[in-house]
């Protein structure tokens, strides 16, 4: 069973930095496309950033491009989201996300078919 686990989220004032990790455990990381989505109170979800499984392509929402970087390292089973110029419209529960079907390409809106726990991110003064 593919589990995800995010760790790194934080409170941190606006202009500020933050890095997101999640470890991927039971599943052959070669075959798996890995997302971040984040969901604001009173919003419905919104995937921000995904990766494909070759790591050749990468999508950001317009709302975090420029911003906000996926990266992967399949030896060390994590996916990462570098968060920078963080506004306080960042404040979210993020949610690493994981796909074994679609795992070859990478849409905004694809749907995930595995989920983490979720890590808060408050941006605030």
């Amino acid at each position: 069973q593919l589990q995800l686990v995010e760790s790194g989220g934080g409170l941190v004032q606006p202009g500020g930095s933050l890095r997101l990790s999640c470890a991927v455990s039971g599943f052959t990381l070669d075959y798996v496309g890995l997302a971040w989505f984040r969901q604001a109170p009173g919003k419905e979800r919104e995937q921000v950033s995904c990766i494909s499984a070759s790591g050749y392509v990468i999508n950001h929402a317009n709302s975090v491009k420029g911003r906000f970087t996926i990266s992967r390292d399949n030896a060390e089973k994590t996916v990462y989201l570098q968060m920078t110029n963080l506004k306080p419209e960042d404040t979210a529960v993020y949610y690493c996300a994981a796909r074994t079907r679609l795992y070859r390409q990478c849409g905004l809106s694809d749907p995930a078919d595995y989920w983490g726990q979720g890590t808060q991110v408050t941006v605030s003064s």
